[in-house]
């Protein structure tokens, strides 16, 4: 069967709904590309939930000749079972790339195939061992995932819910930032900071934030609400609510363009912008 590239079927957040949804593409998709039958079969239709096919991608991808599968999914396996915030994250991160990157025409897709999706799952993990007091584990998943994915989010660092990292190739996140939710970003952003100084040193990014690709944000700096930064930009001062900034160092140039920036994905900057 033809992969058909029009508008995509709205999705709800719901656990059933979406774990039914996944399992009926995962079977279309080995109808399609027998050759993949053991990688989809193994990755998602073996098992019984999404917290369960998450927890075995995350030891596929992350098992190492330090620590094995085994351990990985155990770790993982405990964490869904005592956090269910962890596996609520998941969807809502999940129809967040599947409702605003145009390369995503099904849910399987990030799960068997994104790293922006498998790093920000994997930085879960993490932030979990972290609010364990299991620092050391915390920071081995975080090395693995550097490794495995180029993207290095420090356990420490606090991420909402509902959030799109595209390509993800080069995203570093530090120890102290904040990001909301419903947030996207691109590939080879930069939350850090502006030297060696310890405490309270990354940056805070509101709801509904656009990160453009390669923008550094650099400070204990506000990013306010619904705000647009373009790719590119250097930002070192706080941004107020529903404004586009631009620029090395970056300045506001003008209003969001619209309600929900992080939503439509609109990263052009018309003439008046710059007026």
């Amino acid at each position: 069967m033809n992969m058909q590239y029009g508008d995509k079927k709205p999705l709800e957040l719901d656990r059933d709904a979406v774990w039914a949804q996944i399992r009926d593409e995962a079977a279309q998709a080995i109808r399609n590309e027998p050759l993949l039958g053991s990688v989809i079969h193994g990755g998602l239709l073996h098992h019984r939930s999404l917290e369960a096919a998450l927890a075995y991608r995350f030891s596929q991808k992350l098992a190492s000749g330090e620590m094995s599968e085994q351990i990985l999914r155990e770790i993982a396996d405990e964490a869904y079972r005592a956090s269910p915030g962890l596996g609520d994250a998941a969807r809502r991160d999940l129809l967040a790339v599947y409702e605003r990157d145009p390369a995503t025409h099904r849910l399987i897709q990030p799960i068997l195939f994104f790293k922006g999706y498998q790093a920000l799952q994997a930085y879960r993990m993490a932030n979990w061992l972290w609010q364990e007091e299991r620092r050391d584990l915390a920071y081995f998943v975080q090395m693995r995932c550097s490794e495995c994915f180029g993207v290095d989010i420090h356990p420490a660092a606090r991420i909402g819910t509902g959030v799109m990292i595209d390509h993800a190739h080069s995203i570093v996140i530090g120890e102290t930032a904040t990001v909301g939710d419903d947030v996207s970003m691109l590939h080879s952003v930069t939350l850090g900071g502006t030297g060696k100084e310890d405490g309270d040193r990354h940056p805070k990014i509101g709801d509904g934030v656009m990160i453009g690709a390669g923008a550094k944000v650099l400070g204990n700096i506000r990013i306010g609400n619904c705000s647009r930064i373009a790719a590119g930009s250097v930002v070192l001062h706080e941004v107020p609510d529903c404004k586009t900034v631009a620029g090395v160092p970056a300045r506001v140039i003008g209003d969001a363009g619209c309600a929900e920036p992080s939503q439509s994905m609109n990263q052009l900057l018309g003439i008046e912008d710059y007026i």
